[in-house]
């Protein structure tokens, strides 16, 4: 054999090998509770918290404040999100901290004279930014369900810390900032904190935040009223009157987190519990899980392969996904403003409506299904932690400021970069947001409505008691990835890491496309897919999920090999 030809083999094989350990590292145990999340501070501050008496959902809003320190493109606290609690005693809650339109908001604030959907305005702009929830949910879950053994001051010191003191930065943290850098130097005040003029940014370098750091210390001292009164709230108003004061000191202060009822399903003897709109990841997961228990009903009778990955799985997959998003577009909406038929997409007989359109030999065409527009691939910058703690208690959250950065501004002097949620509406019915997803007359802009979201925090119980804690940034990926999570272990019988970890595929109805990642499907499955009139199409990371297992033996942590996720037990 040539000896070059020979050399690239052998690469090759240590390439793949590498890859596959990747996948396969052992989940990581922990007897007395587990924090999975995105940044290895985060999760040491959750169990360092948990070691001192704290519960989950103290540990949870501790997380979530460091995430706001040392994971900059979707840790938050201009932005916000979902948390989803189940306790051991049975006890649930789920908790709607998404951001909310200002009252300046209106239906069709994006568009020009023409009707024409205006560029950039709702994603890179200060109209971009809903009202911040992230603050006002944090410390209502904490004051409400924490343990009463930890102080605010104690839950927020470890992430001041990181703020004032700076942090060293990892190799993936330095580059993700090297990568945005035009993107971070649009706005004076962000391109003077993230950016450096004469070099890049390189892994060990020490990140400081100080105006951060005060931002957090006046929570501590004043609680919720130090972000949405006093001197934030008025650097967040200051920076909002450079386009004539569209988020107002009557905006924050009106901000409420709000308790939603679960959504709750069943699946193979399994409980699923969820997030409620405005969120669909909820509504969605439990309609598609529904779906595929109809197939797998009549699997032996209609002789179809369900194992993992084979065609017949892909391509009922995919059937399912598009049939649910294009009910997402039509019925999904902030309940607040919307009657979204929960009780119809949540309904077995539904859902058997639904799968009986399925060709199980070819793909059904989306226009079949309805209408659609192109996708845009974007940075999909969400984040999701998992805990739980020694008693059982299990708290997943996902939180957002949608896109990467936010809409690129940090409020001067208070050092926390604004969401871009507003473009989860509907700026137009029938044209895609930055994800390529389509929305109608439910999800059109009004004020102190929250936008439709596709976080789907959930949590899976076996015999009554949480065995999956499960959740993953990704846009539109989120809901189909939670999916196959669930799928993963519960029929294909993953541990919980390979289940987060393992290649994943995507379809949202329009476009009328399958996406799957790198060494996800074989070139010969690919082939068979085409054959059957799939249109599949590469793309990046599908999600990045942060998932819990629990059995007897105690707590099984799953990071996603995909980007830099920690897992600590203890």
């Amino acid at each position: 054999m040539n000896h070059k030809i020979f050399k690239h083999l052998i690469i090759f094989i240590l390439i793949y090998f590498s890859n596959l350990s990747c996948v396969r590292k052992a989940p990581v145990f922990g007897e007395n509770g587990m924090v999975v999340s995105t940044s290895w501070h985060a999760s040491q501050v959750g169990i360092d918290i948990l070691k001192e008496g704290g519960n989950a959902v103290d540990a949870a809003v501790g997380v979530g404040f460091a995430l706001a320190v040392t994971s900059s493109s979707n840790g938050n606290i201009g932005g916000g999100g979902f948390m989803v609690t189940r306790f051991s005693s049975g006890k649930t809650f789920t908790l709607d901290y998404r951001e909310m339109a200002p009252a300046m908001a209106e239906r069709n604030m994006y568009l020009d004279e023409n009707g024409d959907i205006i560029k950039g305005k709702s994603r890179s702009t200060h109209f971009a930014s809903g009202v911040p929830g992230s603050v006002d949910g944090l410390l209502k879950a904490w004051k409400d369900h924490g343990s009463g053994n930890i102080s605010i001051e104690r839950l927020l010191r470890p992430s001041i810390n990181l703020a004032k003191n700076g942090f060293d930065l990892s190799d993936y943290e330095a580059e993700r900032f090297n990568k945005n850098k035009e993107r971070l130097s649009k706005h004076a005040e962000t391109k003077r904190i993230f950016t450096r003029n004469d070099r890049k940014w390189k892994a060990g370098d020490i990140f400081y935040q100080s105006d951060l750091a005060e931002t957090l210390e006046r929570i501590v001292k004043n609680g919720r009223d130090g972000f949405y009164k006093g001197k934030t709230a008025d650097l967040i108003v200051e920076e909002m009157k450079n386009v004539g004061g569209w988020i107002t000191h009557k905006d924050l202060e009106n901000y409420k987190s709000l308790y939603r009822d679960p959504i709750e399903g069943s699946f193979q003897n399994y409980d699923i519990l969820s997030m409620g709109p405005p969120s669909s990841g909820g509504i969605l997961l439990i309609h598609m899980l529904n779906m595929f228990d109809e197939i797998m009903n009549k699997s032996e009778s209609l002789s179809i392969d369900l194992s993992y990955n084979s065609i017949d799985y892909i391509h009922i997959l995919t059937e399912i996904e598009r049939r649910a998003y294009a009910d997402r577009a039509e019925h999904l909406a902030d309940a607040d403003f919307w009657d979204v038929p929960e009780g119809m997409l949540l309904s077995k007989d539904y859902a058997r409506e639904r799968v009986s359109s399925i060709d199980l030999s070819k793909a059904t065409l989306s226009s079949d299904i309805s209408h659609g527009n192109s996708y845009i691939d974007q940075s999909e910058e969400t984040t999701h932690y998992s805990i739980v703690d020694k008693e059982g208690n299990a708290v997943s959250v996902t939180t957002t400021i949608n896109s990467g950065y936010g809409n690129g501004i940090t409020i001067t002097g208070a050092g926390f970069l604004m969401n871009n949620e507003m473009d989860d509406f509907s700026s137009k019915p029938g044209e895609p947001n930055m994800f390529g997803l389509l929305g109608n007359e439910a999800n059109a802009i009004e004020p102190k409505k929250r936008p439709l979201s596709s976080m789907t925090p959930t949590i899976v119980l076996k015999d009554g008691q949480p065995f999956l804690i499960l959740g993953t940034p990704g846009g539109s990926t989120i809901i189909t990835t939670v999916l196959q999570n669930l799928l993963n272990v519960v029929i294909h019988g993953m541990d919980i890491r390979e289940a987060v970890s393992s290649p994943r595929v995507h379809s949202q109805w329009m476009p009328d496309m399958l996406f799957h990642e790198q060494r996800g499907l074989s070139k010969r499955l690919i082939k068979r897919l085409s054959a059957r009139g799939h249109e599949v199409k590469l793309r990046g990371n599908i999600g990045e999920a942060n998932g819990i297992m629990i059995d007897d033996q105690g707590f099984w942590g799953g990071p996603d090999s995909r980007g830099e996720n920690t897992a600590i037990g203890y």
